[in-house]
């Protein structure tokens, strides 16, 4: 499984037959080395419903057809779009074609802005689990550090995390290295930093700061294989 990630929050996965994209907030994203014109994914996961995460989920899934897995409300809201969703909740698990999804809980907030139709309510916002191949990934979604991450990390063998370090809108990075000390990846990710001013941090603090669990610091388009 390749695994890779695209700045701020985006993170996408090739399986055997499937392309995933995690939150693919690409338009007016500074950082990220995506173009929506090339992208076809066959699913989109979101977190929640912030645009810096829903990005351009309405025009990848309308050329491509992508299913879109959602926390239910956002799903909803974006199948009155015309796209084909899922709406799931925190603590329910599907096995798609794609992988199994799982979501988690996440504490932050969550809603979208549209020009067309104000502000909508997103439902609560999400981690998620995603396994495939016999591996699994988390992704935490925009989120503080919680206790229930060491249950999380309990329950499941996390090959590969990421985690928002960015501070101001989610944890920071000394609230990061203890999340991943009670999750307990073999491989963590940092993201959601740099790409707002409020946001900007040193990953080679956080870095230094995580103890017996592998840190990749990935650039734009860097791959990781598990």
């Amino acid at each position: 499984m390749q695994v890779s990630y695209h700045g701020h929050s985006i993170v996408k996965i090739k399986t055997g037959n499937y392309t995933i994209l995690i939150d693919p907030f690409i338009t007016g994203n500074g950082l990220t080395d995506l173009q929506v014109e090339n992208e076809k994914p066959d699913a989109i996961l979101l977190t929640h419903a912030h645009n810096d995460h829903v990005g351009d989920t309405i025009e990848l899934a309308t050329k491509s057809n992508a299913q879109v897995v959602a926390p239910v409300e956002l799903a909803n809201y974006l199948g009155s779009k015309g796209l084909n969703t899922v709406g799931m909740n925190l603590g329910g698990a599907h096995e798609f074609e794609f992988g199994t999804v799982k979501f988690t809980k996440a504490f932050h907030s969550s809603s979208y802005t549209s020009a067309e139709d104000g502000v909508i309510y997103g439902g609560m916002p999400a981690g998620i689990l995603f396994k495939a191949e016999g591996k699994t990934i988390y992704h935490a979604g925009d989120t503080e550090v919680f206790g229930d991450m060491e249950i999380i990390g309990k329950m499941n063998a996390i090959d590969l995390a990421f985690v928002p370090i960015g501070d101001f809108f989610t944890m920071g990075p000394e609230d990061a290295a203890y999340a991943v000390s009670l999750l307990k990846p073999k491989t963590v990710v940092p993201i959601h930093y740099n790409t707002f001013p409020p946001i900007k941090q040193d990953p080679e603090h956080f870095k230094g700061l995580v103890k017996e669990t592998e840190v990749n610091v990935l650039q734009a388009g860097g791959v990781i294989n598990i």
